[in-house]
């Protein structure tokens, strides 16, 4: 069996069945499925059990997936690594970032891209989950997320590189601020108003965070909103709708006349930052040369 036949029966293990994975192999059905009886002659096991059009993997089906994957993976990274010995940084760099951590993409970019012009990016934008199944997939390599950092693995899956603390401001409606000289508001000042809270179902860290500092002032938040978009936040604040609690960072990517922002007197609390990449992955130049520009 080869690096071949091994993607054959990844694809058709992914696909659950053989047209599809013909398909996405851009082959013939014929010569896939002869591949799939050749495997299983080969290892004297059935791989798949036949349900209709359906294939289900078997016991053994199973294992094979999971090392396949693995195998190919590492094959993969290998080429790459050796490809990069006499290569300069080009290419593709896959990259993820939560919502709230996308202002800080743009000037990483534009330094990166002056250094190294050859390089192309890919950004995917998600939560924790959906990129901790990209980082898994190997869709992407890197991930700008907010810490600590959430998924369906263990933390001790990933490497982390710590950035530089955000801190927490007062987002408020310009109209609420009719003094323009103020600098900063009070949690107990901000309690008073409906609360506009940037959370999705399953990622909650920056929620939780915020809403234990008001309880350890003896506060309660009136949410209004819960919202999984920066900009639809923004835009209810900015429509007078509420007040909302974001990194520093978040508002450098949505100025507005409508939009004040201030510090936050009596809780200086951070937003913690980080680059985070598979534990056991193989790094390509670009992501170590975009770690190191966005650590500067």
């Amino acid at each position: 069996m080869d690096m071949r036949q091994l993607r054959y029966f990844i694809a058709i293990a992914n696909e659950g069945q053989i047209t599809r994975a013909a398909k996405q192999l851009n082959m013939e059905q014929p010569p896939l499925s002869r591949q799939l009886k050749l495997m299983e002659q080969e290892l004297g096991v059935v791989l798949f059990d036949r349900n209709g059009k359906r294939l289900q993997l078997t016991q053994a089906g199973e294992w094979l997936r999971e090392r396949a994957i693995a195998l190919t993976n590492q094959f993969d990274e290998t080429l790459s690594f050796v490809q990069e010995l006499g290569e300069g940084v080009q290419g593709v760099l896959s990259v993820g970032a939560v919502v709230s951590c996308i202002s800080l993409l743009p000037p990483t970019i534009r330094r990166f891209s002056e250094k190294y012009p050859l390089v192309t990016f890919k950004i995917q934008e998600g939560d924790h989950f959906l990129l901790g199944e990209l980082l898994e997939s190997r869709d992407i390599e890197l991930i700008v997320s907010r810490l600590p950092f959430q998924s369906d693995f263990q933390s001790q899956h990933y490497s982390v590189l710590p950035l530089p603390s955000d801190p927490f401001v007062a987002v408020v409606p310009a109209e609420w601020c009719p003094d323009d000289d103020r600098q900063s508001m009070s949690l107990q000042e901000l309690v008073r108003f409906p609360f506009l809270t940037l959370k999705t179902d399953r990622t909650t860290g920056m929620h939780n965070q915020i809403f234990q500092e008001f309880k350890q002032h003896g506060l309660e938040p009136r949410i209004l909103s819960e919202c999984s978009s920066v900009a639809i936040t923004v835009s209810l604040v900015a429509n007078g709708l509420g007040v909302s609690i974001l990194p520093k960072s978040v508002m450098s990517s949505f100025a507005s006349p409508n939009i004040r922002q201030m510090s936050i007197s009596g809780a200086e609390f951070q937003s913690e930052v980080g680059i985070v990449w598979l534990k056991d992955r193989y790094l390509s130049k670009s992501a170590r040369h975009f770690m190191a520009i966005i650590g500067e």
